[in-house]
């Protein structure tokens, strides 16, 4: 089952390329695990999630990841490194760039879908994957948020439970990460992405 976190990086603002010969070695899917507190820091900056994004459908250098987001190309060299010394990101064949230079091209590998736990780390991870969000939905313009609700609700534990089941069964529809990194999108279909986040609330003194 996506978590909430894999909802957010699989779901995402470009369509899918052609299927790869397993381009970033996901022929036998990784079992989930709990997110280690170096891969929970990883994941908590905005611009890295965003990298990741950008990443996903297509491979992206350096160059090409700091003009998509504004960045130095040395600032966003720090995050690259960063998510290929996590496993976050994977680097390709290298290919011929600009006046005979060559270029490093990176592919998102995937794993932060199969990680538990990371977006409710400790580390700031929530509030980086708010802040990739809001700062693509400004990036995508006008109508880009087409749906939204931020309600309070009193549930019991049994009715937790059944929330919890009913969300779970609608994420479970979607492709997993494995299935998308290696897909075609489908002919018609338009981007979109998928946040869902449920939480406690601070009890009432």
């Amino acid at each position: 089952m996506p978590s909430p976190a894999a909802a957010l990086l699989v779901g995402n603002g470009n369509a899918a390329p052609a299927a790869a010969a397993d381009p970033v070695g996901l022929a036998t899917p990784a079992a989930r695990r709990r997110a280690t507190l170096q891969e929970a820091r990883a994941l908590a900056h905005p611009l890295r999630l965003r990298a990741l994004r950008l990443c996903l459908d297509q491979a992206r250098t350096n160059s090409e990841l700091a003009a998509a987001l504004g960045q130095r190309p040395a600032t966003m060299l720090y995050h690259v490194r960063t998510l290929l010394r996590t496993g976050f990101l994977a680097e390709e064949a290298s290919r011929p760039g600009p006046r005979g230079t060559v270029e490093k091209p990176y592919r998102a590998t995937g794993k932060s879908a199969r990680l538990d736990g990371a977006m409710a780390s400790a580390d700031g991870t929530l509030r980086a994957v708010f802040d990739a969000v809001a700062a693509e939905v400004d990036e995508a313009g006008p109508g880009a948020l087409l749906e939204g609700a931020r309600i309070p609700v009193w549930l019991r534990p049994d009715q937790l439970d059944e929330l919890m089941a009913q969300i779970r069964a609608m994420l479970e529809k979607f492709p997993s990460v494995d299935e998308y990194l290696t897909a075609r999108a489908p002919e018609g279909a338009d981007p979109y992405a998928l946040l869902v986040v449920l939480h406690k609330r601070a009890a009432e003194t």
